[in-house]
């Protein structure tokens, strides 16, 4: 109610989610009411997980939504432009190396112009502080886009929307108080919240949870500060002497006066300032329809008003959201629409029943549904609702397509998504089907839309009741295991394979599975014959697969045929607690990577995992024996019976019960066993982590060209030889980096196999150290396995099986 008069808006503008400053977002809209966005370039696509295995598009997804729920709580909009997450990135010459720089400025000034800020905060300096060249991009093209926004010559209108010119760009000062920085108290305490402003950015910061990302909730002053660097309307103003952002910004509707249409026009204008005072002055908690009358006199003055520019369109389709939010809650009216069913074929319908409540003291008219999925509107005859009424409708939605995450509809181009940016805001384009009513106040002609998403109810005993939005699934969905898989070339392949098929069907179906193999494989069935009885029912059809690949990629797919209609795809459940459930569609096929790979036959892993990691499955495929041990029973579990124990990426950052029993490692090591342990952070220079001292330099070392050049330090040293000789060849094919968090200095007694560095930078040793403990080894490695094995490349494969390898003596060898 407070700010139904603020018509002012910022942008912020980073790279990626959780760049933005929480901060100063819930400040400005929370505290003063300013229609606040966030700008990500990207979805974070490339980054880690600390809550699953997803990573990539998946990931992707799942950071999307974490910002969506952090924006619900802080109050902003969220965009994003069409940049995927190709990884860390050292300068602006390799970020543009993946991004065509013309299409990403576009993508902001497309934002730029449909948002229309008066004010533009960049996250990043635009400068190689900024660390990551990702980073350094979102600033620079944060203020170029400021710059050109009004050019229509480079930015056409009918491709870019209507030119707008951006008053002021302010960057984050993150070193505190700078001279001529503006500074805020986020730390202001809100009587009507009951919190202060940043205690709920600290709670939506949290919502970065798969980045460990957890905040405190900041109670008493926190000071946040930005620093002006261009502007247009307050130009003699010294930066010293601002005192608010919006310093020299007309934040009142009196700016559209001299250009209003008519006297009618400069009249209403003139008295809708003290409409939006007289209404909240008329707030009362206990009494909220009192704020009726002056809420519906403040809609008729904004309808009044004829004026045509880009600020007041923008300014008044926000008033007239917030006029109609309040009536919404001052009358009492609530909507609930359910179906019966959250997944739904493709094709067929799903029956909704929208419940409209009215809870005023007054009567309310209603008409619709106005637009209901994709179905025809009932009639939009109005019908009274009185006081404590109930208005249902039972309806019928058909299901036109699949719910899918919308820019993953297109395959990814490289480092760029192909469905093309919106201007609209994330939240709104994620908006599912819906029941939209036109509701009236009659008593005082007041207006407002009532509307809510169709959503499949659940009352789960612990958590509640949860809200799940409905979805348009396949009628049969078929998955496979793993969409990349390894294999041993030219050695017998026995494989069960599993096809995983799913109904949305109401009624029961018979549905025959078949499979497409590549030459030199045989399957112990041409097809299997299986009847799904009706909605949601699930079965795995196992087929027997048979004999040698030559080394190389190959696909095997699989196929469920049904009343005459063939079904290839299905879909990844993405489910979190803290976000809304997610889809993402992929075909029923599996890349098979042949590897001309030896294993040991004695060779007998244990893993322990870490982030992100789906290290394991990949190296049961090649016929390795692993078994996965939890870090909780690490310090009980038998471990005499491996040759190797691997542990998993960052698995010392996520597990405390692993570095509590980290000593039981370092004596199976001392015994006779191999350790291989995967990257960590900062916490492997923690005493008592690996047997030896190491390093790491702030910001930490790392390659991240996945084709710079690998230097072989120690050619015939065991692990390089053997069971396989690794060769240059074996560094080709590798995906978003080489190395990471590589130690810049390690003790002597760590042996350096391999030396690499990108562009311009000196060789780091530290990608695999090798030291003896007692009568074993101890193996650290910072090459990016867990992103190289899920991905299927060979020559990763064939050198993390030499690491495994390199403790057992004499092995025997299976070709």
């Amino acid at each position: 109610m407070l700010g139904l008069g603020v018509n002012t808006r910022v942008l912020m503008i980073g790279a990626h989610p959780d760049d933005e400053d929480t901060n100063l977002i819930a400040w400005l809209s929370r505290g003063r009411h300013v229609t606040t966005a966030y700008l990500s370039l990207t979805r974070g696509d490339g980054g880690q997980n600390l809550i699953g295995n997803e990573l990539g598009e998946a990931l992707g997804v799942i950071r999307t939504e974490e910002l969506l729920a952090a924006r619900r709580i802080d109050g902003a909009q969220q965009f994003f432009t069409r940049a995927f997450d190709f990884g860390f990135s050292k300068d602006t010459i390799d970020t543009y190396k993946h991004w065509p720089k013309d299409s990403i400025l576009g993508d902001v000034v497309r934002v730029v112009r449909a948002f229309r800020p008066h004010v533009i905060v960049a996250v990043f300096s635009g400068t190689t502080r900024d660390g990551h060249g990702q980073h350094q991009v979102s600033g620079l093209l944060a203020r170029e886009a400021y710059d050109v926004a009004a050019d229509t010559a480079r930015f056409p209108v009918s491709a870019f929307g209507t030119p707008w010119t951006t008053s002021k760009f302010y960057r984050a000062a993150r070193g505190g108080a700078q001279q001529g920085a503006v500074g805020v108290d986020v730390g202001e305490y809100s009587p009507l919240l009951g919190r202060s402003y940043a205690e709920i950015a600290g709670e939506s910061r949290s919502e970065h949870k798969s980045q460990g990302f957890g905040a405190l909730q900041r109670k008493g002053p926190v000071m946040n500060y930005v620093r002006r660097e261009a502007t247009r309307v307050n130009e003699s103003t010294a930066e010293a002497s601002e005192r608010s952002m919006f310093d020299g910004i007309d934040t009142t509707w009196a700016r559209f006066r001299p250009a209003a249409n008519r006297d009618r026009s400069r009249a209403a204008l003139d008295s809708l300032p003290a409409a939006f005072a007289a209404a909240a002055a008329a707030f009362n908690a206990f009494e909220p329809s009192r704020t009726i009358a002056p809420l519906a006199r403040a809609q008729r003055l904004l309808n009044a008003i004829d004026r045509a520019d880009a600020d007041f369109e923008a300014s008044r389709d926000i008033a007239r959201t917030r006029v109609e939010a309040a009536l919404a809650d001052a009358t009492g009216t609530a909507i609930d629409v359910a179906a019966e069913r959250e997944a739904n074929g493709v094709g067929g319908t799903v029956r909704i029943v929208s419940t409209i409540y009215n809870r005023s003291g007054d009567t309310l008219g209603v008409q619709g549904p106005a637009s209901v999925g994709t179905a025809n509107p009932v009639s939009m005859a109005i019908r009274f609702v009185p006081p404590g009424g109930i208005l249902r409708d039972t309806l019928t939605v058909a299901v036109v397509s699949p719910a899918q995450p919308w820019w993953l509809v297109q395959p990814r181009d490289g480092a760029m998504f192909s469905t093309g940016s919106s201007p609209l805001d994330e939240e709104s384009l994620h908006v599912p089907d819906a029941v939209d009513y036109h509701v009236t106040h009659p008593r005082t002609e007041a207006f407002f839309k009532a509307w809510a998403p169709i959503v499949y109810r659940v009352a789960d005993q612990v958590k509640g009741e949860i809200h799940r939005l409905i979805a348009g699934v396949p009628v049969i969905a078929v998955t496979l295991d793993q969409e990349t898989q390894f294999a041993p070339a030219n050695a017998d392949l026995y494989r069960e394979l599993n096809v995983h098929l799913r109904s949305a069907d109401l009624d029961a179906r018979v549905v025959r599975v078949t499979l497409a193999l590549p030459k030199g494989l045989a399957a112990d069935s041409a097809m299997r014959t299986v009847r799904l009885g009706g909605y949601d029912a699930r079965q795995t059809v196992t087929f027997r697969i048979r004999g040698r690949l030559p080394a190389g990629e190959h696909r095997i797919a699989a196929l469920a045929e049904s009343d005459g209609v063939t079904f290839t795809t299905g879909y990844d459940l993405i489910e979190y607690d803290h976000i809304r459930r997610q889809r993402i569609y992929r075909p029923a096929e599996i890349r098979v990577s042949a590897v001309d790979v030896r294993v040991p036959a004695t060779l007998r892993v244990g893993y322990i995992a870490g982030v992100g990691d789906n290290v394991a499955p990949a190296l049961t495929q090649l016929g390795i024996p692993v078994t996965v041990i939890p870090a909780r029973d690490l310090a009980r579990a038998p471990l005499s019976g491996y040759t190797a124990i691997v542990v998993g990426p960052r698995a010392y950052e996520a597990h405390a019960e692993l570095v509590a029993a980290n000593a039981r490692l370092l004596d199976f090591a001392r015994k006779g066993g191999t350790v291989v342990v995967q990257y960590g952070q900062y916490e492997m220079t923690q005493p008592g982590i690996m047997p030896y001292a190491i390093t790491l330099n702030r910001p930490h070392d790392r390659v991240t060209q996945e084709d710079a050049p690998v230097t072989i330090l120690d050619p015939p040293a065991r692990e390089l030889t053997t069971p396989n000789r690794i060769r240059a060849s074996d560094f080709t094919g590798w995906v978003q980096e080489r190395s990471l968090y590589m130690p810049r200095t390690f003790d002597a007694k760590y042996r350096a196999l391999l030396a690499m560095n990108d562009p311009g930078e000196p060789p780091n040793r530290g990608a695999i150290l090798v030291a003896p403990v007692g009568k074993g080894l101890y193996i650290y490695t910072t090459l990016a396995f867990f992103r190289q094995l899920p991905a299927g490349v060979p020559g990763a494969a064939r050198l993390f099986v030499n690491l495994l390898s390199a403790g057992i003596p004499a092995p025997r060898v299976t070709p």
